[in-house]
């Protein structure tokens, strides 16, 4: 097998610096932020390799690259037998137990078993991937070039330690750092903040009202400086907690992007994550995976739809990695990890 690795701006770029090197039947295995901005891939593939009957994309056409490259992965393991350890015979029912076993919500549990039968995939872990891969946009941050993140979601999902963690990829990728305080009423939220933005040498700046922050941020851009907003906490499934926050998102040049917990009820994240879609979020970071023994919230916050996962995080210190969540690897949590949950 040959393995090799990608260094690209974003995932679009890689899976065509994939193709271009290695072929349209390489499989992209792993997928990370890489430390000085973009993503860094590790790709497989088999050797040797039977050709496939695809139609190269018309020179520039990027937008077919994505489709051609899933196709033919989707090709390749339904032509070859899986070799992973562990390898299952699909088994609906057993799909829709491991699902029960991890919370999930019964609508999406039904979703993603209908849509792994269709993907005529022998192996269940590799038939839920599919599944998977044909709902979740993966859309890691930008850190060399986003300009201000505002952070939101309900209280005591983590907000001021992705702030911090944001704040450490930027500064790693180049970037001057302003950590915002809007929530300066919480008990202790400045000062954590202010603890965080001394271990990332950065500045710290509150900012009370909209009006406030909308200078602050415009003074961040011209600087060149990536501003990082922590918010209260609040529910914004609540129509009056949604309409106070409308000021923030009018904001010029911020990017909002929703914090949730797996340790979250499925059902609840589900919905929250949704409303934090309706709110003008652009993507999600899923927190707390490394507490959560059963994986439904983690799932159902990651296929919601139209809100791209940006990161899942494993721990609860700026040290602790932003990390890339694959199809594959949440189908493994989903199938393997239900065997040591009740």
């Amino acid at each position: 097998m040959q393995l090799r690795t990608f260094l690209a701006k974003d995932m679009r770029q890689a899976l065509t610096d994939v193709r271009n090197s290695m072929g349209p039947e390489a499989v992209i295995v792993a997928s990370q932020p890489a430390k000085g901005g973009g993503v860094m891939v590790r790709a497989a593939l088999e050797e040797p390799e039977p050709p496939l009957d695809l139609i190269d994309p018309v020179a520039g056409d990027e937008e077919d690259v994505d489709a051609l490259f899933h196709d033919s992965m989707i090709r390749r393991l339904r032509e070859k037998k899986s070799n992973l350890p562990g390898r299952r015979p699909f088994d609906r029912m057993e799909m829709l137990a491991a699902f029960a076993k991890n919370r999930l919500p019964e609508t999406l549990a039904h979703i993603l078993a209908e849509s792994a039968a269709k993907a005529g995939l022998s192996d269940m872990t590799l038939a839920l991937a599919a599944a998977i891969d044909q709902r979740m946009t993966i859309a890691p941050i930008d850190f060399a070039n986003a300009q201000a993140i505002l952070l939101v979601g309900p209280n005591g999902a983590g907000k001021t330690a992705i702030a911090a963690k944001i704040g450490a990829h930027a500064r790693l990728a180049g970037r001057h750092v302003r950590l915002v305080a809007h929530d300066v009423t919480g008990a202790g939220a400045v000062a954590r903040l202010k603890d965080f933005a001394d271990h990332l040498d950065a500045q710290i700046v509150t900012a009370e009202s909209a009006y406030a922050l909308a200078a602050v941020v415009a003074e961040a851009v011209r600087d060149g400086a990536l501003a990082i907003i922590d918010t209260a906490g609040f529910d914004p499934r609540q129509a009056k907690a949604a309409a106070a926050f409308a000021a923030l998102a009018q904001i010029q040049a911020v990017e909002i992007i929703g914090v949730v917990s797996a340790l979250t009820d499925s059902e609840e994240v589900s919905e929250i994550a949704e409303a934090l879609s309706k709110l003008g979020a652009s993507r999600i970071v899923i927190t707390a995976a490394d507490m959560s023994r059963r994986m439904g919230a983690l799932a159902a916050a990651a296929l919601t739809p139209e809100l791209p996962l940006g990161f899942v995080t494993r721990s609860p210190f700026v040290a602790g990695d932003l990390e890339t969540l694959t199809p594959l690897a949440l189908a493994r949590l989903l199938i393997e990890q239900a065997e040591g949950t009740q």
